[in-house]
């Protein structure tokens, strides 16, 4: 169907801009360039409460937003997880993201701001996830949760800390997961798809950015191959939790989720892969400018909800 019109003008906005490509800028300023295009996405959503905490974790505490919408105690939670390469981004980024998925699904949502690359490079970063989901797990009722309906999701980077934290959990006898929401995940390091050579640029996200991003976070080649930060290499994804997996039609990323979505059908999970034509990553966050964007949240909300409900 070719690029969305809205995608365009987005695309065309940013152009006009001047600003140089992530990769090209020193870490730091890549991250305040990051902070800066997530303001593009428009005034959050007002949430009934958030509060920042901090948790232990492996290396030391971690920070977490905590967003409750409006119902009544215990309710269902997401663990959710930025993207951003595992590089940049951090809870401010995505707390539109947050805030739309807490009001839209009715269910507490954690924001982990885990550990980024490459001051902290694999495994870091997933297993401040999986420590965090432990302890949401260990500790449900402090934030008005149940334990027992516990998702986790995210987007891009975070999509793969997400996938890898349901695979530690079924391989550590962890939390017992009810849902996964992998929102253009990445999984696995190879960075030869045919979607990569479609959009290797052009697009926001470019095949050079990826490679940077995978440069800091797994500079060892065996850590690549680990099934901990690459989950399609894993051997066997029996077991796992429900997913949805969601992919943009102009997007690096696309194959490699999809085909993660297929190996997990054919493990017996149950799984909805749906594509948004026309549409490039990143756009799960940018409803207040793409009607897809909206779409897709609503989409995920739904799929929470029914995932939650069968573990009533």
């Amino acid at each position: 169907m070719g690029l969305d019109p809205q995608v365009k003008a987005v695309l065309d906005q940013m152009a006009s801009a001047g600003m140089p490509p992530l990769n090209a800028l020193p870490v730091v300023a890549a991250r305040e360039a990051a902070l800066a295009l997530s303001a593009m996405t428009g005034d959050p959503e007002p949430v009934a409460d958030v509060q920042n905490r901090s948790i232990p974790g492996p290396a030391g505490p971690i920070p977490v937003r905590v967003y409750t919408p409006q119902g009544s105690a215990p309710l269902s939670v997401l663990m959710y997880s930025h993207g951003g390469g595992w590089v940049i981004c951090n809870l401010d980024t995505h707390d539109g993201i947050c805030r739309a998925l807490a009001n839209a699904a009715g269910c507490v949502v954690v924001s982990v701001d885990y550990r980024l690359a490459p001051e902290h490079t694999f495994p870091a970063a997933a297993e401040d996830v999986y420590a965090a989901t432990e302890w949401v797990a260990r500790n449900a009722a402090s934030i008005g949760a149940d334990a027992t309906r516990i998702a986790v999701g995210g987007d891009s980077a975070g999509g793969n800390l997400s996938a890898v934290a349901a695979l530690m959990a079924r391989d550590r006898g962890g939390p017992s997961l009810c849902f996964q929401l992998l929102v253009y995940p990445v999984t696995d390091a190879a960075t030869d798809t045919a979607s990569y050579a479609e959009s290797a640029e052009g697009y926001f996200l470019t095949r050079d950015m990826m490679q940077w991003f995978w440069d800091h976070y797994a500079p060892s080649a065996a850590d690549r191959r680990h099934p901990y930060a690459s989950p399609l290499r894993a051997d066997n994804l029996r077991g796992l939790p429900p997913a949805l997996v969601i992919t943009a039609e102009f997007d690096p990323l696309r194959d490699e989720g999809e085909a993660y979505a297929s190996r997990l059908r054919a493990a017996g999970v149950p799984v909805v892969l749906t594509r948004y034509d026309g549409m490039i990553h990143g756009f799960f966050g940018m409803g207040a400018i793409l009607v897809q964007g909206t779409t897709a949240i609503n989409e995920a909300a739904a799929s929470l909800r029914a995932a939650f409900a069968r573990r009533e």
